[in-house]
């Protein structure tokens, strides 16, 4: 089977929790997305639609992965990313290390 290199979709944030987005492959059709992940998406605000493209890199996602999920699952969920503490980010000089 070959890899497709393109569908649409729809995204949706919730205001529950930013940075986590459900994308689904047509608009307001949520009926293969699990009951349980729904819950996590109350209050669900359409985004915008897409096609996704193997040519069009996403910001926070691979491509392929989402459409491959989309296809085989229906929906693909975007985690909020991982922020690092920003005093993890500090860099002591050697003398100061103990």
């Amino acid at each position: 089977m070959s890899e497709m290199k393109e569908m649409a979709c729809s995204i949706y944030k919730t205001k529950k929790r930013d940075g986590l987005y459900l994308y689904v492959k047509e608009q307001d059709d949520f009926s293969e997305v699990p009951a349980e992940v729904m819950q996590q998406f109350t209050a669900l605000e359409h985004v915008f639609d897409l096609t996704l493209s193997l040519e069009r890199p996403l910001a926070r996602a691979e491509v392929s992965e989402v459409i491959k999920s989309l296809a085989t699952q229906g929906f693909y969920i975007q985690m909020p990313p991982q922020h690092e503490d920003p005093i993890d980010t500090i860099q002591l000089p050697d003398s100061l290390h103990g």
